[in-house]
This record gives C-alpha cells, sequence and structure tokens, in this order.
C-alpha cells in the first residue's frame, strides 16, 4: 500500500467513525380505551399490560388499534384516535438500553416527552375523560 493510499484509508475510516449511526427504534404502539362504566373487563389482547392498567380508576379496557414501528430518530408516525384526532409519535433521542419519544397532540396543542428502557412500556393518557371513557397509547421500545 502506497502512502497516499494510506493516508485516503485513515481520512475514510475518520469520516465514517464520525458519522453519527442511524439506528432505527422498532416500537409497539397500541391505542386502548379506558372505561369507568359497566362491569370490570379487560380485552385478551391487554393482559400483559394488567399490572400496569389495574392501578387506574378504569374498569374496563378495549384495544382498539396496534400498529408496530420502525422510527429512525427525528421522524415521526401518525396514529389516528378513535376520536378522530391524531396522536404523532417521534423517537426524540436513543441511548444505550434507552429511547425517548415525544406523543403530540396537535389537536389540544399538547406534547409529552418520554423516556423508556428496552422492554418496558410507557402507558400516555392522550384524550381528556368524557362520558366516563377516555383513550390511553401504551408505547414499548424494542418489543
Amino acid at each position: 500500500m502506497t502512502r497516499r493510499s494510506f493516508i485516503l484509508a485513515i481520512a475514510a475510516t475518520v469520516l465514517f467513525a464520525a458519522a453519527p449511526a442511524r439506528a432505527d427504534v422498532p416500537l409497539h404502539v397500541r391505542v386502548i380505551k379506558g372505561s369507568r362504566q359497566g362491569p370490570p373487563k379487560m380485552d385478551p389482547r391487554l393482559e400483559p399490560l394488567k399490572r400496569q392498567l389495574s392501578p387506574l380508576a378504569y374498569v374496563s379496557w378495549q384495544q382498539t388499534d396496534e400498529r408496530k414501528l420502525t422510527l429512525a430518530k427525528g421522524r415521526t408516525e401518525f396514529v389516528p384516535l378513535p376520536d378522530g384526532d391524531t396522536a404523532g409519535i417521534t423517537v426524540q433521542e436513543e441511548r444505550g438500553n434507552t429511547v425517548t419519544i415525544e406523543v403530540a397532540l396537535a389537536q389540544r396543542n399538547t406534547q409529552s416527552r418520554l423516556t423508556i428502557e428496552r422492554g418496558q412500556r410507557i402507558v400516555h393518557q392522550v384524550t381528556a375523560e368524557k362520558n366516563g371513557t377516555a383513550f390511553f397509547l401504551t408505547v414499548a421500545a424494542w418489543p
């Protein structure tokens, strides 16, 4: 290898090493409906969430949508909600075993940033309660 080839190889290595890695983050997103009315009921698809949902003041839980998303940092995916609104989900940061996600509801002018670890999930209320019912998003990273 000539000196010039060696210098070019080193320069290329430095340039590629300096470029940030763009890892896509797989997310499992569910839209669920919680209700204070009627008999206690848990949608069987939500059984893995039972421990997180049980302490909440709602007695009936139903899954209305489920999506598997893969997001690069800064990319937003939109998830429609049953009440006609849309939730925007954006990966803000990925660091080691944690990911910070922003959930935004343009119709309500609200944004929430949530950080979760690999294998964990969050339950986040995304609509105000109306007639004893509210909608929630659950987001799990690296499901």
